[in-house]
C-alpha cells in the first residue's frame, strides 16, 4: 500500500477547506494511506516514509506561509538526496496571484529533486465550488496516480 501525505498550514478557513478537499478526493483511493498534518505537526520523518506528498499553503505577503517554510527548512536536509523523483503537488488560498506562493515553494522542492505531478490549484479571493471541486480532483488524481504506480 502507498502513503499520501497532505502537509498544510491554514490561519483561517480558506486554506483549510481546500485542504479537506484534498483529502476527500485522496480517500476515495482504497489503496493508499491517506496521512494529514498540519505543518507544525509534520517533519521529516512523514516526509520519507511517504511515497508522495501535496502541500498546501496559504499565500502571505506574496510568498508561501512561514510554516510552510518553517516545515520546509526542517524537512529539507534529512531528507535530501532521499526522496529524489518522489511526485508532489500544490494547493494555495490565495489573496493575490498566487504566484509567489508557487515558486517559492516549487524552489524549494526542485532543491529536493521532488517531481511536480500536477499544476497547483489557486484558490483566488474567495473560495468557489469549482475550486473546492478542483482540490478534491487533486487528490483523487493524486492517489490514484500512487496506487497505479504512474507515480
Amino acid at each position: 500500500m502507498k502513503t499520501l501525505l497532505i502537509v498544510y498550514h491554514t490561519g483561517g478557513v480558506k486554506t483549510a477547506k481546500m485542504a479537506e478537499a484534498v483529502e476527500r478526493g485522496a480517500r476515495g483511493e482504497e489503496n493508499v494511506k491517506v496521512v494529514v498534518k498540519r505543518c507544525a505537526e509534520a517533519g521529516p520523518e512523514d516526509v520519507l516514509a511517504a511515497d508522495g506528498l501535496i502541500l498546501g499553503t496559504p499565500e502571505n505577503f506574496g510568498y508561501m506561509s512561514g510554516m510552510m517554510k518553517d516545515f520546509l527548512e526542517r524537512a529539507f536536509y534529512p531528507c535530501e538526496g532521499k526522496v529524489n523523483g518522489r511526485p508532489w503537488a500544490l494547493f494555495v488560498g490565495a489573496g493575490q496571484d498566487g504566484s509567489g506562493a508557487v515558486s517559492s515553494v516549487e524552489r524549494i522542492m526542485t532543491g529536493l529533486r521532488m517531481e511536480k505531478r500536477a499544476e497547483p490549484v489557486i484558490g483566488l479571493k474567495e473560495l468557489t465550488p469549482e475550486i473546492l471541486e478542483r482540490c478534491e480532483a487533486l487528490g483523487a488524481a493524486f492517489a490514484a496516480g500512487l496506487a497505479m504506480g504512474v507515480f
